[in-house]
């Protein structure tokens, strides 16, 4: 795929993309394999909201990401598996490998009865085979469901029961710095309310001690190695499911977002290209799990799409100690790096002894996701990883979006400290008032919305098509709404504010306020809860709990300590609130709608700018909290 080489070029493509939408996608899609070319390129209904690309035509992702690289790249590195612990040997896996591994994998999982539009549940750590069982699902029409594996059984649950999952992907363990966290524990938890799960395969990488059920349970190394490694490609329409992925909303139960066979793999691939310049001989790591979307997109999918080598790594970037992400990109000579602001602000904290051992003389481009990177995170970055020799792509996008849809391209586009820069091609942003009139020029700011589609838009939320309607299509009129407030510069560069929903932004992951409360609440002793989001230094965005407890005799701190564990249970540790203050009531209007505008406040520390509290139905109570939050 030939891949935008200046700034002219971009406006050039950028212009034929508005122009003639469906010839430009057309022309790219070009690139990949097909067992039967598209009738027509695109149809489009946002009022409705009904979305299709490459109507009728027929494929198999599997085969882009590895079979048609063979026989050019059958002995190249696809990754490199760097372990948790820096002393263990790494893994290194060839396309003809992964081709192999996931032939295998498959098999065994049509031999579990896996069919065709079947949903199978990964919970699985940072190790490859996390990216087989994803592309193994792939290969036979399975739909994948990949649950970060710190999230809690009952979360495990909920999605599981939510899409029918058939069969569940797992280990016995996960390390996490000098952790181990026992994952089949919590797969057994969970499975006791899941009864559509007939097979669990377990891998064996923590050799911690597992209960296995001989009904259920599968040892992967009694199976997988004597399974063959020829798995003819399932033949998938363009529109069949390739994956769900759960992600929080402002109201509710994880929604299950879907996204579909071709036009997620002719987005992916392009947008990696293109916003990372990535040429032959460069080696990518995106630093990402595979449970969120970077880690589906810009790990698994994009890629491999693209025939890139990468590095897949199972540990945190502050163990053994904080210099762990410099020493590896030194070790292995990456030339890409793709971290999240929370990571960088954390590394930055900790002082540049853990940076200077290293000469970083590699890096050739930088990238930031998950959240807007403030300037000062920027200029660290900037400054002592890239050697300010090195463009950062500070890339704005959703597991909605399927790919990065803002961004600086490498090398080409002017970069500015926070700001997302410019749509990619074929990505049309508006930014509207409140009242979805559009605000046209420069120096301007608004709700982000997107006017036109692209190929790896969100087609529905699983099960329940309506919500996908009422969540991003009904708030504007014929406009897909982000849940993202913006600015737009003189030169028109976008700049993204934050959620103007209830949905928190912590360390890069969405959370929802309704998700965070309900599991506060319950706890025995809360009558009501509200969370709101809150500036962290590290984070971006902490929690910030407000609790009502009237009748228990508890000490608060027991009282935080129990609201935690009850939180990490339910949905887990990476929605644990940061901070939790036991009040007498919350702030409501007379129709009982709690003014979380005025909590927000509070949290941010902003007691003198409350505004208007006219309407509250109790206005003392607001006295009382901003007495115990000082």
């Amino acid at each position: 795929m030939k891949k935008i080489s200046s700034i002219e070029d971009y406006n050039s493509q950028y212009k034929k993309s508005v122009e003639q939408p469906e010839a430009f996608w057309a022309d790219v899609a070009e690139n990949f394999t097909w067992k039967k070319k598209w009738d027509s390129v695109l149809k489009w209904d946002f009022k409705n909201y009904d979305v299709k690309w490459f109507l009728n035509a027929k494929l198999n992702i599997t085969e882009n990401c590895i079979d048609r690289h063979l026989p050019q790249k059958a002995n190249d590195i696809a990754f490199i598996w760097e372990s948790n612990f820096e002393d263990k040997p790494n893994r290194t896996i060839t396309y003809q490998q992964l081709h192999d591994e996931v032939c295998k994998l498959a098999n065994t999982l049509k031999s579990f009865g896996v069919v065709k539009g079947d949903r199978v549940c990964i919970y699985m750590p940072m190790i490859p085979e996390s990216v087989f069982a994803m592309l193994a699902c792939a290969r036979i029409g399975a739909v994948h469901s990949v649950v970060f594996a710190g999230f809690s059984a009952s979360s495990l649950a909920g999605r599981i029961q939510d899409c029918d999952c058939k069969v569940v992907l797992t280990s016995d363990g996960a390390y996490r710095g000098d952790k181990i966290i026992n994952l089949k524990n919590v797969v057994d938890e969970a499975l006791e309310i899941c009864p559509s799960v007939k097979n669990v395969l377990v891998y064996k990488h923590t050799n911690t001690t597992v209960s296995i059920n001989s009904s259920r349970d599968k040892w992967w190394g009694d199976l997988v190695p004597n399974a063959s490694d020829k798995c003819e490609p399932e033949v998938m329409d363009s529109e069949d499911m390739l994956f769900i992925l759960y992600t929080s909303g402002s109201t509710g139960k994880p929604k299950g977002v879907v996204h579909t066979c071709g036009g997620y793999m002719v987005y992916t691939c392009y947008s990696f290209l293109n916003v990372f310049q990535y040429n032959p001989g460069d080696l990518y790591w995106c630093t990402a799990d595979v449970g969120w979307i970077t880690g589906h997109s810009y790990i698994t999918y994009g890629p491999l799409l693209a025939g890139a080598s990468s590095i897949i790594f199972e540990g945190v970037p502050t163990y053994p100690d904080a210099g762990r992400f410099w020493k590896i990109i030194d070790k292995y000579k990456v030339t890409h790096f793709y971290t999240a602001p929370t990571a960088i602000r954390a590394l930055e904290a900790l002082g540049l002894d853990f940076v200077k051992p290293y000469r970083l003389n590699s890096l050739k481009v930088l990238g930031s996701v998950g959240e807007p990177i403030n300037e000062e995170a920027w200029q660290w970055y900037n400054t002592n990883i890239g050697k300010e020799k090195c463009p950062i792509v500070d890339t704005w996008w959703q597991t909605e979006t399927g790919g990065i849809l803002i961004s600086p391209l490498a090398g080409i586009t002017k970069t500015k400290p926070s700001y997302a820069t410019l749509p990619l091609p074929g990505v049309q942003p508006i930014l509207v008032d409140e009242k979805g009139n559009e605000i046209k020029g420069n120096n301007v700011e608004g709700n982000l919305c997107i006017k036109f589609p692209w190929p790896s838009i969100i087609r529905t939320t699983y099960g329940d098509h309506e919500r996908c309607k009422q969540t991003y299509f009904a708030t504007y009129n014929n406009l897909y709404f982000t849940g993202d407030g913006c600015k737009r510069d003189e030169n028109g560069y976008y700049r993204i504010t934050g959620r103007v929903d209830d949905v928190m932004n912590v360390s890069g992951h969405r959370i929802g306020t309704a998700e965070v409360e309900s599991a506060i609440n319950a706890h025995a002793d809360v009558v009501e809860s509200a969370v709101v989001g809150y500036p962290h230094d590290i984070k971006g965005q902490g929690i910030y709990a407000y609790c009502i407890v009237p009748s228990s005799k508890k000490s608060h701190e027991e009282l935080r300590k129990e609201i935690i564990a009850e939180v990490n249970k339910i949905i887990g540790p990476i929605a644990k609130p940061d901070k939790i203050q036991i009040v007498t009531g919350l702030p409501k209007t007379r129709s009982g709608k709690i003014m979380r505008r005025i909590l927000r406040k509070v949290a941010e520390g902003e007691i003198n700018n409350l505004g208007d509290t006219s309407t509250l139905l109790d206005p003392a109570v607001v006295e009382e909290i901003v007495k115990g939050a000082l």
